[in-house]
């Protein structure tokens, strides 16, 4: 739901009309804690509000991309506050992101983790008020008063009190400071299945997406643009798309050239009559085979160290086994189900825009930019989003539809085919990874040295004077390597291409997943050692790691027999507080792989909802494994020769492995679930297509040669 007036108007109506309970707080500071009062100026980042009929409404700034957690926040709330489950609702963020004291900006599977403790405290302060609001009213000792289930009960009469009776005067108490939170073994809502709030509405049409806004006097926009990157438009000859019916006009701007049209088909008619001539620029001649050897090339020099430990060099000119190897990923499009798009109506007093978004922030900030108001004066709708992965944080769709909305002065929708979204993304980088290795007599690794080459995918990596720096992005999943190597040194080198680059669903641990858990692989080989074993003793001092890897081998039934040509792969990884171990089994036949079967073994902390656990888990794996086997963007004459799913393939339905998901049970605070499942799938298969074949494969998309 989005609201049509400011946030900072409703908090004060709501107090004044008496609506009940409103605790605000903030999540940067878990320790301010603070009820709104009539006329209080405070405007927190978030709140809940307990109704006088004892509906609690929990307000939060976070995006639903997919991940649940517009479920799974109020389940943190309601399990503090003991609510009845079936009166919770959650509301999204204002129109009005500026008001608020944070930036509004779901990624880095943080939602839930970085909720946590805020939503604990703001969830036990009410309930805290409750109780003393019911202890005053019977005027007993608060201490013989308890909750359950959206009610206050004294223990010594059963006297019961619902919240919504209690709300308006637990309204007139003061917070507590400190109030106690539950023990995970009292937990009754945490950790059991709900099912998800958005889907409902997913399942009979009635979300709204970007894609599916319509307003009054609404054009349509498709922008076509350089298909070099850094091209420019050298001469524009528009009679023939202006002669298409419904078209209204072609203008030339920043990004290209706009057909707009009074619908999608005749803008796109439009589209296919405009005869443009470009100025490709200085990047006509980029090619993958250029990019790839300037980036080996970078590769034999030295970078910026993000860990050292030991002395790499001795133990690696000593050792009587040493590797030293390079692995090579591709730039990788985001591919989301719902082709860019966002609609604008830029007015001389304000402007609306709807958008499905990443960072909500920072789309109200370009597009008050752009139109040249206040952020305040952007009323900004977030709607539902057809995946994010990343790429939703990037603004440039927002930009063409503020600026044509401003030129034309109707409201605008700006759509992108899929051929836009695929050529004009901003990828996951590119990157040459070389890794030297060492195992001692023993066969136990005792080297590891692993060098990076990218680019930033969000920004960074020079330092002072441009003297390299690391990255931590680049080197995320890399420098946290568990595994108890004693010699062992990481290094980034960040440079650049005419391609474009931004986050890929799990950032610089998409890539060093990867390459980390194959490289191990690698080196237990050298070492005639077992996989797990390998693993298992590396990581004695990693008790969570190795926790899942212990829960997926015994699942997958590590060390059993399979058929003639089949074989299991391992990896291990953990990011966003979440540790997750995977065994792929995997057939090889006439140089094709089938992954039959994806087994998961998930440590996330407590468990707020497990059924999106399973679902994160499972979405997750199906992604990275789409980009293991099938996704690779190249270039050819600086442009991309992808175009959509026919040269950029998704996984079919009949390719999809039984996907098996364990959860290990835990008190730790909860991990983020967005990302975690996606570092470590590539290198399980290609493990085990090592085991199967003997073949090993240090490029994605993994491909068998004969």
């Amino acid at each position: 739901m989005t609201h049509t007036f400011s946030r900072r108007d409703f908090i004060r109506t709501s107090a004044l009309a008496s609506t009940g309970l409103l605790i605000g707080f903030r999540f940067g500071d878990a320790t301010e804690l603070e009820e709104i009062g009539a006329g209080s100026d405070f405007a927190p980042n978030a709140y809940l509000r307990i109704g006088t009929d004892g509906t609690l409404t929990l307000f939060a700034d976070h995006v639903e991309l997919g991940q649940g957690i517009m479920t799974a926040l109020p389940m943190i709330v309601a399990e503090e506050l003991d609510a009845d489950w079936s009166k919770v609702r959650i509301e999204r963020m204002p129109d009005d992101p500026s008001a608020w004291p944070r930036p509004i900006m779901t990624v880095g599977s943080n939602s839930v983790r970085g909720s946590w403790q805020p939503l604990r405290r703001a969830g036990a302060t009410a309930r805290e008020m409750l109780i003393s609001a019911a202890a005053d009213e019977w005027k007993v000792d608060r201490s013989t008063c308890r909750t359950e289930k959206g009610s206050v009960i004294h223990t010594p009469t059963g006297r019961r009190a619902s919240y919504g009776s209690l709300a308006t005067a637990a309204s007139t108490l003061t917070p507590p400071q400190s109030p106690p939170l539950k023990d995970p073994k009292d937990f009754h809502i945490l950790g059991t299945p709900k099912a998800r709030v958005d889907i409902p509405s997913k399942v009979n049409g009635t979300a709204q997406f970007g894609i599916d806004v319509r307003i009054p006097g609404m054009l349509v926009a498709t922008v076509v643009r350089p298909p070099v990157f850094g091209g420019r438009v050298k001469s524009v000859s528009s009679a023939a798309a202006k002669a298409v019916a419904g078209v209204k006009d072609v203008v030339q701007f920043e990004s290209g050239v706009a057909v707009i049209a009074t619908d999608t088909w005749s803008a796109l008619k439009g589209r296919q009559a405009l005869k443009v001539e470009w100025n490709d620029g200085v990047n006509a001649g980029t090619t993958s085979a250029e990019i790839r050897s300037d980036f080996t090339r970078l590769a034999g020099t030295s970078g910026a160290v993000a860990r050292n430990e030991g002395n790499v060099e001795s133990a690696l000119s000593t050792a009587p086994n040493t590797l030293t190897v390079d692995y090579e990923l591709p730039f990788a499009a985001h591919a989301t189900m719902e082709p860019m798009n966002c609609t604008a109506h830029v007015r001389a007093d304000g402007a609306d825009v709807w958008a499905p978004t990443q960072a909500p922030t920072n789309f109200q900030r370009m597009a008050a930019q752009i139109a040249g108001l206040k952020p305040s004066d952007v009323r900004f709708h977030v709607t539902m989003v057809g995946g994010g992965f990343g790429r939703r944080s990037r603004t440039d769709v927002l930009e063409d539809a503020v600026r044509l909305s401003k030129l034309t002065g109707a409201p605008i929708k700006v759509m992108w085919t899929r051929e836009d979204d695929m050529q004009h993304d901003f990828y996951r980088p590119f990157g040459i990874h070389r890794m030297q290795g060492a195992v001692g007599a023993d066969g136990w690794p005792v080297a590891w040295m692993h060098r990076i080459v990218t680019q930033a995918a969000l920004g960074g990596g020079r330092g002072a004077n441009g003297a390299p720096a690391v990255n931590f992005d680049a080197v995320g999943g890399a420098v946290e390597l568990p595994y108890a190597i004693p010699n062992l040194r990481v290094e980034n080198i960040i440079t650049a291409s005419a391609v474009p680059v931004a986050p890929w669903r799990s950032v610089g641990h998409s890539q060093n997943g990867f390459v980390t858990e194959a490289f191990l692989d690698e080196l237990a080989a050298a070492g005639k050692k077992d996989p797990v074993e390998v693993r298992r003793r590396l990581l004695a001092k990693s008790p969570r790691h190795l926790g899942v890897l212990e829960l997926a081998a015994n699942k997958a039934g590590w060390g059993t027999p399979l058929p003639a040509g089949s074989a299991r792969g391992v990896a291990v990884h953990a990011m966003s507080g979440t540790y997750v171990a995977q065994v792929a089994e995997v057939t090889v036949e006439k140089n094709q792989i089938k992954v039959n079967r994806v087994v998961c073994a998930v440590d996330c902390g407590v468990v707020i909802n497990p059924d999106t656990v399973a679902a994160q888990m499972e979405g997750a794996i199906v992604y990275g494994l789409t980009c293991a086997l099938k996704n690779e963007i190249t270039i050819a004459g600086g442009r991309v020769e992808q175009a959509n799913f026919n040269t950029y393939p998704m996984l079919r339905l009949t390719e999809t492995p039984r996907v098996e998901v364990h959860l290990v049970p835990s008190t730790e605070a909860p991990g983020g679930m967005g990302e975690p499942g996606v570092p470590p799938i590539a290198a399980a298969v290609a493990n085990a297509v090592f085991a199967a074949t003997g073949k090993r494969l240090r490029k994605l998309p993994l491909r068998v040669s004969a």
